[in-house]
């Protein structure tokens, strides 16, 4: 089969790598590099844990997505997963319970009292009285290795075509066809949909309102030599258990402090400039200001906000299929990263009309097929429900 992909992102790359692999052609558009440094996935890290509080499913998904970027990482031959290991600030009775939901997904982890916690990682600024949660089969993907070693990969492949600055302009669903913005149309025998945050462009306005477009402020900073060894050994936080949600990724393999928080993540109407709106930098400013023990301006070296896109009523990714023979997933951020191999196993499968294989993620064993504009599928996309 041909394949045309809008977008080249995660999803698309890692979806792509997976057709070629069974015999199949793929033709991938984006609108601008590829990978593109503007896109949602592309950063210098995204965290991979397991814990999905009361969601043994999921948590079992994150399990098997440990493996598989594992398995991925050898197969591309790049160093691109850091296990560092990630915390989670938790109460006491809730860290017991996510240490037995963890173990019964087949990973390892480990109760931190407050009194532990705070002697251990005294530089990280968690909330004082905190306890956590640590799990050790996790840890820091460095996303722009990722997508540059899938890109390299491709690019290098017989059966692939990659078509960087070639914007998509649309979609013709019946014909599975991707027009450009340039006039060229890009025909394949299937099509998946997978331009991040421009998803809603290429889409009917039934499922394009089904989304919502949020923006999330990072800062990046250099720690002070003296301090260095201490963050060095720190492992992925993905809670410090301050009530604005603050969250922070660990210098790794070269890569700056990253901090955010959930307070910094707002729903917006369009995707906006590369520059960072200062009441948000002021915002995030202040909120490790008063969490990290001698975090000071000086130690910002960079800032970035990114678009993702995530679906109104579960506040998840978003599968549909259109027509016949297209799919579109709309990725959720650094969610939709961290399951990204099993979400391309899953999607390769369907693109191809080989037996979809289950993931675990709801998004993707029961994608949306009924909305406004989308009709029953052929067997090209068998086993799409």
């Amino acid at each position: 089969m041909r394949v045309v992909f809008a977008g080249g992102g995660v999803i698309a790359l890692l979806t792509a790598l997976k057709c070629v692999s069974t015999g199949h052609e793929v033709v991938i558009a984006d609108q601008a590099d590829i990978p593109f440094s503007g896109a949602t996935s592309f950063d210098r890290h995204r965290v991979l844990r397991a814990l999905h509080a009361d969601d043994p499913a999921t948590t079992a998904a994150a399990v098997a997505a440990h493996h598989a970027w594992i398995d991925l990482e050898h197969l591309l031959s790049t160093p691109f997963y850091e296990q560092v290991g990630a915390l989670t600030a938790l109460p006491a009775h809730a860290a017991t319970a996510a240490r037995e939901l963890l173990t019964a997904a087949g990973s390892k982890a480990e109760v931190l009292g407050a009194d532990e916690l705070a002697a251990e990682f005294p530089h990280a600024g968690f909330v004082p009285g905190t306890g956590a949660i640590f799990e050790s089969h996790a840890g820091v993907l460095l996303a722009d290795r990722v997508l540059t070693a899938c890109a390299t990969r491709l690019r290098w492949h017989a059966k692939a075509e990659l078509h960087p600055h070639r914007k998509v302009a649309g979609i013709d669903a019946d014909r599975a066809e991707v027009r450009l913005a340039d006039g060229e149309t890009l025909r394949g025998d299937a099509v998946l949909v997978a331009a991040g945050p421009w998803s809603r462009d290429l889409l009917a306005p039934a499922l394009s309102r089904e989304l919502v477009l949020h923006r999330q402020t990072m800062l990046y900073c250099d720690v002070p030599p003296a301090d260095a060894a201490a963050w060095a050994a720190t492992p992925a936080i993905t809670s410090l258990g301050s009530d604005g949600g603050a969250w922070l990724v660990p210098p790794v393999a070269g890569t700056p402090l990253k901090l955010s928080a959930a307070s910094a993540c707002r729903m917006v109407d369009e995707i906006g400039g590369a520059t960072v709106p200062s009441w948000w930098r002021e915002h995030l400013i202040d909120t490790f200001s008063t969490l990290i023990p001698g975090f000071r301006r000086d130690w910002l070296v960079d800032t970035r906000d990114c678009h993702y896109l995530a679906r109104r009523s579960t506040l998840g990714p978003m599968l549909a299929v259109l027509g016949d023979r297209v799919l579109t997933y709309a990725a959720c951020g650094g969610s939709s990263f961290k399951f990204a191999p099993l979400i391309a196993r899953s999607l390769a499968a369907r693109l191809t009309g080989a037996d979809p294989v289950p993931t675990g993620l709801e998004p993707l064993d029961r994608p949306l097929a009924r909305a406004a504009g989308v009709h029953p599928i052929r067997p090209a996309l068998r086993g799409v429900s």
